[in-house]
């Protein structure tokens, strides 16, 4: 098959479907992967076909606006209120990107589309072309349950009315802030309605969208409620490019003493990245405990740090991870994801979207402390939260014992054999 892959947004948005895009090209499929255009080359390097979508949607979302905004969404309905903030700037990008979206699918003639919920034109270009289509995501915030609130929303202890409702919610708001979009697109591309304009959970005909969730039940058992059709299927790991070697000085400080605790927040260091490095560096110094810290610290240099703290720019999750002792992070999926499969004891401090979600995960898992809000993180709170990662042997065992259970797991090649399924039953 000739597969498209449509996802929009940071790299953690991007790397599970190269690992899955991997998998398919292993089994005899043609993959295409669209997104952003700053990860062109890093697509192609692992040997996919890369599909164009502007890259200015994400600058907006860099930008220090955007970095303001994404600040305050913590909950569902901050969220809605910074998107209404930038509506009037994202408008036009967004309309871009389902152009780009739609460019692609015309170039490819793909025989099945997957899709990121970020790509809103993907159910809508399987339609076009009457071939099947599959959600493809990192989150559980789209299929309803009955058994958790909807990422984003509060846990209230209402029951499953309550739950349930959070999943309508946020599928009312992704019908209306792409609806215009998709609208104009069906205008300029001949495509009635015949259904409704825009649905992630099912077709103009009225039928279930697949909807495939690059998560492991070890971490989040999957809802007794939901459809055949909705699975997970674990998680889709990229492994370190054989090639990759770590620098010198970087293999020089794991070597010299005991494995440090990694400390990064990725592209989420956020308006004011000093604060955050000072709150590390401190409570590490309070704790006597050797660290890592990962990119986003601002004007920081390597000279500022005492020997016992080494600062990097980067390094694959699946090779430094499991090098280390303990895993603090802002709590994106992927970051989440890799500590947990190393079978590291995981601190979260969330900045927004689905990463309080994932704090709490870890946490009721009893693999991680209590989550800290970035907000909130000082250099007491972080200090004892290593401390608890590092002497609380409970803790540290139930890690381990799921990091055996994920290294076990194959999400891709479950993945790649329920897209084969789907495909094979839509014939």
């Amino acid at each position: 098959m000739k597969i498209l892959i449509l996802t929009i947004g940071s790299r953690g948005d991007v790397q599970p479907y190269v690992a899955l895009g991997k998998g398919l090209i292993a089994a005899g499929h043609d993959v295409t992967l669209a997104t952003c255009e700053r990860f062109r080359g890093y697509i192609e390097e692992h040997g996919l076909n890369y599909g164009f979508i502007s890259d200015d949607l994400m600058k907006i979302i860099d930008s220090d606006q955007g970095k303001a905004l994404m600040e305050d969404t913590t909950n569902i309905f901050r969220t809605v209120a910074a998107m209404i903030k930038m509506s009037r700037q994202v408008a036009p990008l967004r309309r871009k990107a389902v152009e780009d979206s739609w460019a692609v699918a015309r170039d490819v003639e793909p025989d099945m589309v997957l899709f990121h919920p970020k790509a809103v034109l993907g159910p809508a270009i399987a339609e076009k072309f009457g071939i099947p289509c599959i959600l493809a995501t990192p989150i559980p915030m789209i299929v309803p349950t009955s058994e958790f609130p909807c990422v984003g929303f509060p846990e209230l202890g209402l029951g499953g009315w309550y739950n349930r409702l959070g999943y309508r919610i946020v599928n009312a708001l992704i019908k209306a802030s792409s609806s215009k979009d998709v609208r104009t697109w069906r205008r300029e591309t001949d495509t009635p309605v015949k259904r409704t304009n825009v649905d992630y959970l099912r077709d103009q005909d009225g039928r279930e969208i697949p909807a495939l969730h690059a998560l492991s039940e070890y971490v989040l058992p999957r809802p007794s409620d939901w459809p055949q059709t909705a699975i997970m299927s674990g998680y889709w790991f990229l492994n370190a490019i054989d090639s990759w070697r770590p620098p010198e000085d970087l293999q020089a400080f794991l070597d010299a003493g005991p494995p440090p605790i990694y400390v990064g927040f990725g592209s989420m260091s956020g308006r004011n990245p000093e604060r955050l490095a000072k709150a590390a560096i401190d409570a590490l110094d309070k704790t006597g405990r050797r660290g890592i810290l990962a990119t986003g610290w601002g004007g920081l240099q390597a000279s500022d740090l005492p020997e016992s703290i080494f600062m990097i720019d980067q390094a694959p999750h699946d090779w430094l991870f499991p090098r280390c002792t303990a895993v603090v992070h802002h709590g994106g999926a992927g970051s989440t994801a890799a500590g947990l499969r190393a079978g590291k004891p995981t601190l979260i401090c969330p900045f927004f979207a689905d990463q309080p979600f994932w704090g709490k995960t870890v946490h009721r898992l009893g693999a991680g402390p209590v989550p800290i809000p970035q907000k909130k993180v000082n250099a007491e709170g972080l200090a004892t939260g290593f401390n608890q990662l590092m002497t609380n042997e409970q803790m540290r065992s139930k890690a381990e014992d799921v990091g055996i259970k994920l290294r076990n797991e194959d999400g891709v090649g479950n993945a790649v054999a329920f897209i084969e399924r789907m495909a094979a039953a839509r014939g």
